[in-house]
C-alpha cells in the first residue's frame, strides 16, 4: 500500500487564458473577492499544492502580478488542452489541480475533497458536471500519466479533455453541493453569480 508521501506533488493550475469571446470582457480579470479572478484562484489553491502557476497566453504577461508565476501555452489555440499539456510539459512528474478560472463560488472545501478523493493511479480525479452528468476536466486532478495520453489524443486531432476523461481511466467524484461548479460565460451567468454573491 502506498502513503500518500509517495504520491506525485500537487502543483495548482488556474487556467486564464481564454479570450472570453462571450462575455465581452477579460473573465480572469473580473474582481468578485477583492482581487482580479486569476490571482485570487491561485491564493485558492496555494495553501494546497506544492506550487500554483497561472495558465496564460503570452500576451496576458503585460501587467500580470510578479508575485504570481506563470506558465504560458506553448501549444497556442488548443483552448484548456493546450494549458494542461504546456503545464506537464514544464513539469512531468507533478500531478497538476487544474482550476478554470470561471468558477466565482468556488471555495477550498470541494478542492480540497478533490485532494482527499484523489487517486494517482487512475489518470484524473474529477466532478461529475450536474449539468450533463459527464466528467468536469476543468476542476480535476491530472496525474503525470496523463501526459503520454494527452499527447496521444493530439496526434489523433482530438483536443478535448473532456473525451479524454471519458475515455481513459478516471476516478469521477459526485459534487455535494453542485453551485460552486457554475461557470460564467455570458452577462447573464454574470448577473447570476452577482445575485448570489450579494454585489
Amino acid at each position: 500500500m502506498h502513503s500518500k508521501t509517495d504520491f506525485p506533488k500537487i502543483n495548482g493550475l488556474v487556467l486564464a487564458g481564454g479570450k472570453s469571446m462571450r462575455m465581452g470582457n477579460p473573465k480572469d480579470k473580473i474582481n468578485w473577492h477583492g482581487k482580479e479572478q486569476r490571482y485570487y484562484m491561485a491564493d485558492l489553491l496555494s495553501p494546497l499544492c506544492d506550487q500554483v502557476f497561472i495558465s496564460c497566453r503570452a500576451d496576458q504577461l503585460e501587467n500580470f502580478n510578479n508575485e504570481y508565476q506563470a506558465i504560458t501555452d506553448t501549444f497556442s489555440n488548443m483552448g484548456p488542452f493546450g494549458g494542461l499539456l504546456s503545464a506537464l510539459d514544464f513539469q512531468k512528474d507533478k500531478a497538476w489541480l487544474v482550476i478554470a478560472c470561471d468558477l466565482p463560488l468556488l471555495d477550498k472545501n470541494p478542492i480540497e475533497f478533490l485532494i482527499q478523493s484523489r487517486d494517482p493511479e487512475k489518470v484524473a480525479t474529477a466532478y461529475e458536471s450536474p449539468s450533463d452528468g459527464l466528467p468536469e476536466p476543468l476542476i480535476a486532478i491530472w496525474e503525470p500519466k496523463s501526459y503520454p495520453l494527452l499527447h496521444h489524443f493530439l496526434s489523433k486531432g482530438n483536443t478535448s479533455l473532456r473525451k479524454i476523461l471519458i475515455n481513459s481511466d478516471t476516478t469521477i467524484l459526485k459534487p455535494g453541493h453542485p453551485d460552486f461548479m457554475m461557470n460564467v460565460n455570458t452577462p447573464e451567468d454574470l448577473e447570476k453569480v452577482q445575485k448570489i454573491l450579494k454585489f
